[in-house]
């Protein structure tokens, strides 16, 4: 049943590739949205966009005016200037300073999964201090720690695509002997609208992933099976994550930024080891095979979005 509430959603990052497929799925369920946006965007004609920057605090009233609820997606991995992890503490700031005056009532943050040590990478790091900052706020802040998110679009997917597609012999590092949980985009969704619409997630923090648990070298094994070619991966022990990057940004479309941002955070392992959320929210979740069956559909397509 559409649900035509009274309220209008915020959306941060709604150009982004959670962004605007969070933006599509809550306008299909009757939600008022406003996107908050930098510059004009080609988001549907229905949502309200307001334009404003994180990094600009007297530009956030505007977009925070009459709103209850607010998705924060945004961050800084791809700039290419200056420090990502001290622009987005810097927003991050601003954005609680800005809705606790809002009166704002609850965020529902993306963040990333991953062990919390002193060894967390930097990106990962820097997400996690994004929680902790909105969890400061006087609002209540779900927080969902998302493993790698595959899907059309996503870095993620983009960076194994390439690979597989261009290296069919892969001299890589030991990260690919690292496990995770990869998560289908379309799961992120229904658990972002999800906790919109459970009152009990307020408030609390949830590991997101995907059924399988795997390698990147099964990963990507996998996903060349599915394209009909075969793949193989010879692990050194003396290739750092840095110098991996620079090969991915040679064969990649995937920015330098994110691809250092995402290499680096490959040493650390991104298993869920809390699984409440699936008593509250129990979705069915998207095999591994039959996330990329349906992003590879879509890039063939030319996209969905």
């Amino acid at each position: 049943m559409i649900r035509q509430e009274q309220t209008t959603i915020l959306v941060t990052g709604a150009n982004g590739f959670i962004g605007r497929r969070l933006v599509k799925e809550l306008l299909q369920r009757g939600y008022r949205v406003r996107c908050m946006v930098r510059r004009p965007s080609d988001l549907p004609a229905e949502v309200e966009q307001i334009q404003a920057d994180l990094l600009r605090p007297d530009s956030l009233p505007a977009a925070l005016t009459g709103i209850d609820t607010v998705y924060y997606l945004v961050h800084s991995m791809g700039q290419s200037k200056g420090d990502f992890a001290e622009q987005d503490r810097q927003a991050a700031r601003n954005f609680v300073a800005a809705a606790d005056l809002a009166g704002v009532k609850r965020v529902i943050y993306l963040g990333g999964l991953g062990e919390t040590g002193d060894n967390l990478s930097h990106h990962l790091a820097s997400r996690l201090e994004v929680a902790h900052i909105l969890q400061t706020g006087c609002f209540s802040t779900t927080f969902l720690r998302a493993a790698v998110i595959i899907g059309y679009g996503g870095a993620s997917y983009e960076m194994v695509h390439s690979l597989v597609k261009r290296l069919p012999v892969m001299i890589t590092p030991r990260w690919v002997s690292t496990r995770n949980q990869p998560i289908a985009v379309a799961d992120v969704i229904a658990y972002l609208v999800g906790c919109l619409e459970e009152p009990k997630t307020a408030g609390e923090t949830f590991d997101i992933g995907g059924p399988d648990i795997m390698t990147y070298k099964e990963m990507m094994e996998r996903f060349a099976a599915l394209e009909g070619k075969r793949l193989w991966i010879i692990p050194v022990p003396v290739l750092t994550p840095k110098l991996s990057s620079y090969w991915v940004g040679l064969v990649t479309p995937v920015k330098a930024a994110i691809a250092i941002a995402l290499i680096e955070g490959l040493k650390n392992e991104v298993i869920c080891r809390d699984n409440r959320i699936q008593e509250l929210l129990p979705i069915r979740l998207t095999p591994y095979d039959d996330a990329i069956r349906t992003a590879l559909a879509e890039q063939h397509a030319g996209g969905s979005l």
